[in-house]
């Protein structure tokens, strides 16, 4: 069996307060592999979008992944220079921001950003760029390439600078792609076309996926397996159908009560009580046990191991753990 395309084997990621470090990603393991689509899903403030920046050594400063390991097509990625580390981002791997706005320079094109992108990575001409930027424009359904090569991004769509930015992902026709909330933002319409056009493209490239979202619409759509995080922690892992169809931590299953299609026109949507408490709160056993309907005395002293439910389902849970005992 090949390497995965993306390992992260028991990474922390820490930034300080109040003279210690807090922990935003705590002790967080999952691989995809070549041409699969995984899913990190939970609501803002879960850790996700900081596990996606610590795959890619984009941390903010003052934080850092303090231990653990990443490795991406089989490379120490925490073992790179800077400068090697730089040709990692957009050669074997790439990421589609969440925001396209802030994430595209206002004051230059989208063509010669997307054209600096592919000079950054190869030796090429000016002219060979543009015509593969042309091209790409078009692979991701961008109207008039040649029109749009020359537009600000102001003044373009949302829908059509998340193109750009999709565009500029697989210029180098990345193995791995982190996509954080790609479809955030958009209309339904739009929306399901972003969605049928990174599925296409994974397709046609074989590229594995990272999809950060909250959205387990856009899960059901795309993903082959689903790592649920809440607090920093993993808490729930496996095949897409086994955790849709069978979720058994009592978070997991509160998101999926909460999708309006679930509930009937009579019927209040569920909703779990509270919030994702900050970094600074979070409990010293079960991160979930200040939310949780089912929380027992040792859920707030104690963290829960994984609990093998069926094969490559895994719960992090003490009731389901006494229930699978049972």
């Amino acid at each position: 069996m090949s390497a995965p395309v993306l390992r992260l084997e028991d990474v922390r990621t820490t930034f300080p307060a109040a003279g210690t470090r807090i922990p935003v990603v705590d002790r967080v393991s999952l691989e995809v592999a070549a041409g699969e689509v995984v899913a990190l899903v939970g609501e803002s403030g879960c850790g996700k979008s900081m596990t996606a920046l610590s795959a890619l050594r984009l941390v903010p400063k003052p934080g850092r992944v303090e231990s653990g390991s990443i490795e991406i097509c089989g490379r120490d990625v925490l073992g790179l220079s800077v400068n090697e580390m730089r040709a990692v981002r957009g050669g074997d791997a790439a990421m589609i921001f969440q925001e396209p706005m802030t994430s595209l320079n206002p004051v230059q094109t989208v063509g010669a950003q997307v054209v600096e992108a592919i000079e950054l990575h190869e030796r090429i001409s000016f002219d060979a760029a543009r015509k593969r930027t042309l091209e790409l424009f078009d692979r991701v359904r961008i109207p008039d390439p040649e029109q749009r090569f020359d537009a600000y991004p102001h003044q373009l769509s949302g829908g059509l600078k998340q193109r750009v930015m999709i565009a500029m992902a697989v210029s180098m026709r990345p193995k791995l792609l982190i996509a954080d909330e790609p479809s955030t933002a958009l209309d339904v319409t739009i929306q399901a076309q972003i969605l049928e056009l990174l599925r296409e493209l994974q397709r046609e490239l074989g590229t594995a996926i990272l999809l950060i979202t909250h959205d387990l619409g856009v899960v059901n759509e795309l993903a082959d397996r689903i790592v649920v995080m809440y607090a920093g922690r993993m808490v729930e892992r496996g095949e897409r159908v086994d955790v849709l169809a069978s979720a058994r931590h009592p978070y997991t299953a509160g998101l999926l009560r909460s999708i309006p299609a679930h509930a009937r026109r009579d019927q209040a949507l569920h909703e779990i009580p509270g919030v994702v408490p900050s970094p600074r709160e979070w409990p010293a056993g079960c991160r979930f046990s200040t939310r949780c309907d089912r929380v027992q005395d040792r859920c707030s002293d104690s963290v829960p191991a994984s609990t093998q439910i069926a094969p490559g389902h895994t719960v992090d849970c003490f009731v389901v753990a006494d229930e699978v005992a049972r």
